[in-house]
């Protein structure tokens, strides 16, 4: 039986994360291309998966699976382990897509994600190698294109939630549904775990982030990463995640315009990480946007996972806001359940910045207290910070700064605030005639070429210089090195010296003007 779609995860990581790709940067599952896969299989066609990035293919071999492939389809699934990744990982597609076409091969080259959702029009404007784009998560779509004459496309037309060329115009076809609350067990039925390369036995190719296995290399694989909900009710400026639910055709789509959540069933999540278990996996990430938010989706899932025994198997992290992450009997039951790791935004020391950036309800809380708490029950805590938030100034940042080493958090991240396609900050940025990067990789937060948002106060590269220091001043700060030694053991501590002598390098630091 022939292949009527590959599923193609880009491979760009050298750009995207410099010298950080060799060793540290994490090596995630597609999880969206594992999720379409199953859901085209479950209606009767067959997929197939080429992770370029987990195997580490050149250009040239990768072309050379494609062109062997017998699929119908060539679909690139443009996701990836941060919020930016639908964008930074085009530049690897339209490389990929060019070779594609130099090679000779003529069979319809589609495109799934969020940077795709957001510029469907500007895209397909810009990137000739590109023939069909999918306007929100495509799950329905895609159905409805392999259904059809793949070699006619004026018979695209008639399906809903694309866009393609046609005689030179650009066609953008009345908006797809997302797949439904009620749907969601259904028309995304699980994983095509099946599918995934690997060297020796499941998933090893694939490996944690760092501060996940305890900044221990030897723990970070094997590993994968699930949903157990999509999407956020939030609507913060600085976010792109709800592009997916996108349902209207506006030039430019803003996430916060489509801010909804769908759950699978605990289940249904159970029987996942159940599979994962049996083929050997215990370090998983829970990739949701808001795992700690619906008490009635998370409650029974942890008490599923404690009761069939895989809380003692598992090592897991999970997001939540900082204000929505208080009640210790939770805390006691997530423990359980088998999550080690919360990862929190805490984006701002300064309250007024921390509210201005975060859309919808938000609840002031003290963090040194609720951080207190969540260690205090055998949880570690990841705090992210953003540096850069309008209003932000160098007193606002050091603020911040100062904060994060005063809270002392077993992991840090912090980022130059980047206008990210789709979200409300890219579309004001647009309007103002602010500076964006000119390539993909300018989207990406470690990348040479990445171009941070100014602020009233602040020049980009005053931004970039600001955050780049202070993840050294964080990282080589004794109380936090103590931490580690105390937490993890010396292993984690040379292996932090290692990560701190890493150096990017910074277009924009070595050209400031």
């Amino acid at each position: 039986m022939g292949t009527d779609v590959i599923f193609v995860s880009p491979g760009n990581a050298g750009v995207i994360y410099q010298d950080l790709s060799k060793d540290f940067s994490a090596i995630e599952p597609p999880t969206w291309a594992l999720l379409l896969a199953e859901s085209v299989r479950a209606v009767g066609f067959v997929p197939e998966i080429l992770d370029v990035n987990a195997e580490q293919l050149s250009t040239e071999a990768a072309v050379e699976r494609i062109k062997k492939s017998s699929a119908r389809l060539i679909c690139f699934v443009v996701y990836g382990q941060n919020p930016n990744s639908g964008t930074v990982n085009m530049g690897g597609v339209i490389n990929l897509a060019k070779g594609c076409k130099s090679a000779g091969i003529s069979r319809p080259i589609a495109a799934v994600g969020s940077h795709l959702s957001a510029l469907p029009r500007e895209v397909l404007k810009e990137e000739r190698v590109i023939d069909i784009v999918f306007c929100n998560e495509g799950v329905y779509a895609l159905r409805n294109l392999l259904a059809a004459d793949l070699r006619d496309p004026e018979s695209w037309l008639e399906i809903k939630g694309i866009g393609f060329r046609l005689d030179e115009q650009i066609h953008l076809t009345p908006p797809e549904r997302v797949v439904a609350q009620q749907d969601m067990d259904t028309d995304l039925p699980g994983y095509a775990w099946d599918l995934l390369p690997y060297r020796s036995k499941p998933l090893d190719l694939y490996r944690s982030h760092f501060w996940h296995a305890g900044y221990d290399h030897a723990k970070r694989t094997p590993f994968a990463a699930i949903y157990t909900s999509l999407g956020c009710t939030f609507r913060c400026s600085f976010c792109m995640i709800n592009i997916l639910n996108r349902d209207d055709n506006e030039d430019i789509g803003v996430a916060g315009n489509y801010a909804k959540m769908r759950f699978w069933s605990p289940e249904f999540v159970v029987r996942e990480i159940g599979k994962l278990v049996e083929m050997g996996v215990s370090t998983l990430r829970i990739s949701d946007e808001m795992f700690l938010l619906n008490k009635r989706f998370f409650v029974p899932l942890c008490e599923m996972l404690h009761e069939q025994g895989y809380g003692e198997k598992l090592n897991m992290w999970a997001y939540s806001r900082i204000d929505t992450v208080r009640d210790e009997e939770h805390l006691r039951l997530i423990k359980r359940a088998g999550i080690n790791w919360l990862a929190l935004g805490i984006e701002s020391a300064e309250r007024q910045v921390r509210l201005e950036a975060t859309k919808g309800r938000f609840q002031d809380v003290d963090i040194q207290k609720t951080i207190n708490v969540i260690e205090s029950n055998g949880i570690e805590v990841i705090a992210n910070y953003l540096f850069g938030l309008p209003g932000d100034n160098h007193q606002t940042m050091r603020s911040t700064l100062d904060f994060s080493v005063e809270l002392c958090t077993a992991a840090w991240n912090g980022y130059a605030v980047m206008a990210l396609p789709g979200s409300e900050l890219y579309y004001r940025a647009r309007e103002q005639g602010y500076p964006l990067p000119k390539t993909y990789s300018g989207y990406s937060f470690f990348s040479y070429d990445t171009l941070p948002l100014p602020t009233e106060e602040l020049s980009a590269a005053e931004v970039l210089e600001f955050r780049d220091k202070a993840f050294l001043e964080y990282h080589t700060n004794p109380c936090f090195i103590e931490k580690l030694r105390r937490t993890f053991g010396q292993v984690a501590v040379d292996n932090l010296m290692s990560l701190t002598q890493v150096k990017l390098k910074r277009k924009l630091l070595e050209n400031p003007g």
